[in-house]
């Protein structure tokens, strides 16, 4: 398989981003303290990672509209991987004329990508937007961290004309990028038909479909225009007149040998048998070119009605287009993650298709700009409480929970931050451990995961010790891991109890 090399590629896969807390600012329409929608202000790398507790192999459904890297979009690469060449590249505007503009695109968007495959579950899905910048690096991008064998493309149509600054060729397209966690069966919904049957027999239901067509002008086909054989009979069909079949011989014979074909001798036609499991076939699939999703000017349209009319956003997506996504890869209890959140168009997308069917399909945005709160979580609450003139018609309900990046739980020398919580650390210490979500929040006791029990002894300004009075403590179990500061346990004590002593902080996993 080819692969992708660029400048800072290598430096890139060795970083392994801080983990930060997510400190929740407040609730927006929910009875309860926290919603389970979560709109997150922050670097969307340190978000993705902070998500991991919590969320690892959990989400069904990724949307992504990252920068098209035009070099109008005045994006800036802010990772800070130790490195002297990528250092360089901190705070800077990444312009059309910078050389290496494509290596800085890749370089955000590989580590953003391998946090995003940790959270997808083993039946979900990432669609990424993107144009001819990048769609090329980007597809062998996703090949390297997906898979290739787990590929689907989608083609947008955007707009219905060239523009003014389209010289040679309008583009009226962009690409949706499609990579499963797992490309198999069953992932996508189809939706099932319900048709009325007027006919029934020993097999099933059925409905008889004409395959006769018109056969005038310029819709000749003189070899449409053949006798269909009754085997039984051996009594030969012709189309009507003007008419002709619209099966050809091949078509007919496969027909005839599924005895899928009806002949009518009192109207001396042909029909085509319809069963509710060839209805449900002929609808399996799902065509890569997307129509009928809303436009560039549609979407501009909808966010201005949203905020009185305002032109508050340059560049979201359609909320039909969203929309058709959730209906191909979610059902009623997704969860739904978008970390370049922009507009917000996703979370209006899931709170609209819950209210249509009743769903509970809970949304993750991640949005790093200045405007995260007042366009990004303000377009959800409008949507939320409804907008416009008639706003009990527009109104969603739902609930979200505003948060922002918190601490980073290790400092740079390995040491714990002692500004973070004490409940913070006991869930990551746990996750590091199990990837499993931590549940004690009120003991030195963090929870057993494959019959091994772990402990975390820990006070802020204070030594802990394991020592013999605190094995008397222990819950019974397998055996055990125990971070404390110091253990005065023999090793025949250890080895007798299956316990495994891990030093805070040294002993403490990068996740």
């Amino acid at each position: 398989m080819p692969t992708l090399n660029w400048v800072g590629k290598d430096e890139v896969l060795r970083y392994n981003p801080p983990y930060h807390t997510l400190e929740k600012k407040y609730t927006f329409n929910s009875r309860n303290d926290t919603s389970e929608n979560m709109i997150i202000k922050g670097d969307n790398l340190l978000a993705l990672k902070a998500l991991l507790p919590q969320y690892e192999n959990k989400i069904k459904c990724i949307y992504i509209d990252p920068p098209y890297n035009t070099g109008n979009e005045n994006w800036v690469y802010n990772d800070n991987v130790n490195s002297p060449k990528i250092k360089k590249w901190l705070g800077e505007v990444v312009a059309k004329d910078d050389l290496s503009r494509h290596d800085k695109w890749l370089c955000m968007m590989l580590p953003r990508l391998k946090l995003l495959h940790r959270l997808l579950s083993d039946d979900g899905v990432i669609f990424i937007s993107i144009d001819d910048n990048e769609m090329a690096n980007l597809k062998l991008l996703c090949d390297e961290v997906f898979g290739s064998g787990n590929f689907e493309s989608f083609i947008w149509k955007k707009k219905g004309g060239a523009g003014n600054t389209e010289k040679i060729i309008g583009c009226l397209t962009e690409y949706v990028l499609c990579f499963f966690k797992q490309k198999k069966a069953g992932i996508f919904n189809y939706q099932k038909l319900d048709r009325t049957y007027k006919f029934e027999d020993e097999i099933s239901p059925y409905n008889l479909e004409s395959i006769e067509k018109t056969n005038l002008g310029e819709y000749e086909r003189p070899t449409m225009l053949f006798a269909i054989i009754d085997p039984k009979t051996n009594y030969e069909f012709y189309p009507s007149k003007d008419k002709r079949w619209t099966l050809g011989k091949q078509g007919v014979e496969k027909a005839l040998e599924n005895n899928q074909l009806f002949f009518d001798y009192n109207k001396n036609k042909v029909f085509l048998i319809k069963r509710p499991d060839n209805y449900e076939l002929s609808k399996n699939v799902y065509y890569n070119l997307l129509t009928d999703c809303g436009s560039l000017a549609v979407a501009k349209t909808e966010i201005n009605s949203i905020f009185d009319n305002r032109e508050i956003f340059s560049t979201p997506k359609p909320l039909a287009l969203l929309t058709r996504i959730l209906e191909i890869a979610t059902d009623k209890n997704s969860i739904i993650l978008d970390s370049f959140a922009g507009s917000g168009t996703t979370a209006h997308a899931v709170l609209e298709l819950n209210k249509k069917d009743g769903g509970n399909r809970k949304f993750i945005l991640v949005e790093m700009e200045d405007y995260a709160e007042n366009i990004t979580a303000e377009r959800v609450k409008r949507v939320i409480k409804g907008y416009g003139k008639e706003p009990e018609n527009s109104a969603t309900g739902g609930d979200f929970s505003f948060y922002e990046l918190g601490d980073r739980l290790l400092e740079e020398n390995g040491n714990l931050n002692e500004k973070v919580s004490i409940e913070k650390i006991r869930e990551y210490i746990y996750f590091s451990e199990t990837k499993e979500k931590c549940e004690q929040n009120d003991s030195d006791f963090l929870g057993e995961c494959n019959g091994v029990a772990y402990y975390f002894i820990y006070k802020k300004d204070d030594i802990t010790t394991l020592d013999f009075e605190y094995l008397a403590k222990l819950k019974k179990a397998s055996s055990y891991v125990i971070y404390a500061d110091v253990c005065v346990l023999s090793d025949e004590t250890m080895m007798k109890y299956n316990i495994t002593f891990k030093k805070i902080p040294r002993d403490i996993k990068k996740v």
